[in-house]
């Protein structure tokens, strides 16, 4: 399935249903007088969080939405019928503009978390609310108000714990298959995730997090070069980063150290606090040599970077350091004092 993450749609909320100008006549009742109904309530248009979806493809045909108008009132004090809401289920993670004035609405980050994004017309009001000691016998009466119409844009960002950084063909797609039951395409050429994937990855039965494979990044990618900024938005929504560099595997390969410099320019270009979220360095690929060698390459490359932190050395092909990896991930994310939980 295509991945779409951002559409624009128009919704239109009901209209109010116009109040009555009735009067009471009934055979041997002496007095008559107003008694005309008001009009019911349009419906709104109320997005609704569906933590079963996974993307905004649905939206690529269908762009518009309207909810059913408010019944007109009637006489002996009947009110007309209001309009049902419609709701319209989009992904959790899914965040709301309105396009004419570019305000954010809403961000919808909860299964059946709702956002009234139009709301619906009041419905008009009946000849009996002008009856006075002046006026007995009022005809006027109200229009129902009219429903909201608005065009907005839905743009979905991934909602997962760990979000994996790094270029092309940096093994992160190999890395979620290793450790969760998410399958996403694996090829030796640049670009073969094409949207995110996300992965649930078990350490225990009561512990388990979301990753996401996010596409390579490539040089430029927050000017939008390959697939640009559509995918670093993604990023956003993660509690931790892991940089993912692969060893050399061969005689000219790219090199981790430059890697490492431009993965970072790009994250400070696109985001100040993308750049200064957590983040861990993975070396990947370590089957590509000995275990030995790898271990000495990826310290002469964290030294190269000037890695404060600590580091990781994992093959997600051999399975070697996964265990690690994930258990400080889990210790990381659970914690109940980690800063990006409150």
């Amino acid at each position: 399935m295509k991945f779409v993450d951002e559409v624009k749609i128009t919704v239109k909320a009901g209209n109010g249903g116009s109040g009555s100008a009735s009067f009471r006549r009934e055979k041997f009742v002496a007095y008559g007088g107003p008694d005309g109904g008001d009009g019911g309530h349009g419906g709104s248009v109320i997005l609704q969080g569906d933590q079963g979806l996974n993307t905004l493809v649905d939206f690529r045909h269908k762009k518009r939405f309207d909810a059913p108008n408010g019944q007109s009132g009637k006489g002996r004090q009947m009110y007309g019928k209001g309009g049902d809401d419609f709701i319209i289920k989009v992904p959790t993670g899914t965040e709301v503009y309105d396009l004419e004035t570019d305000q954010k609405l809403g961000d919808i980050t909860a299964h059946k978390q709702q956002l009234v994004i139009a709301k619906g017309g009041k419905g008009g009001l009946g000849n009996m609310h002008f009856k006075s000691s002046v006026n007995r016998a009022p005809k006027q009466f109200t229009s129902g108000e009219q429903g909201q119409l608005r065009e907005i844009k839905l743009e979905l960002k991934v909602l997962a714990d760990v979000g994996l950084l790094g270029f092309p063909n940096a093994g992160k797609s190999t890395f979620v298959n290793a450790v969760s039951k998410a399958r996403p395409k694996i090829a030796d050429y640049p670009f073969t995730t094409l949207y995110p994937a996300l992965g649930v990855v078990p350490i225990d039965a009561d512990t388990s997090f979301v990753v996401a494979d996010i596409p390579g990044i490539i040089e430029g990618a927050a000017e939008g070069a390959g697939l640009g900024i559509q995918f670093l938005k993604h990023l956003q929504r993660t509690g931790l980063l892991l940089h993912m560099i692969e060893l050399p595997a061969y005689e000219g390969a790219s090199d981790p150290v430059t890697q490492f410099e431009q993965l970072s320019e790009e994250l400070v270009k696109f985001s100040e606090q993308l750049e200064e979220k957590q983040r861990w360095l993975v070396f990947t690929k370590a089957d590509v040599t000995t275990e030995t060698e790898a271990k000495e390459w990826a310290a002469g490359y964290a030294k190269s970077i000037d890695w404060q932190g600590k580091y990781y050395l994992i093959s997600s092909i051999t399975k070697f350091g996964l265990n690690e990896l994930l258990k400080d991930i889990a210790s990381y994310l659970f914690a109940e004092e980690d800063e990006w939980l409150k």
